[in-house]
């Protein structure tokens, strides 16, 4: 995980897994939506999750 993504997760956590598919896209920005915390946590949970390594 860079540092462009961290700085983009906290600042905008939509566009910081904008490249790891419409679902990710969308949970992060209703969660983003409810409040800035629970977008910020799971733009960073889902960016540090191996599974989407190779996406």
């Amino acid at each position: 995980m860079s540092l462009i993504r961290v700085l983009l997760s906290i600042l905008c956590p939509p566009l910081a897994v904008f490249d790891k598919g419409c679902g990710s896209v969308l949970i992060v920005f209703l969660l983003w939506l409810c409040g800035w915390v629970p977008g910020v946590i799971a733009a960073l949970v889902i960016l540090n999750n191996p599974k989407y390594k190779n996406l």
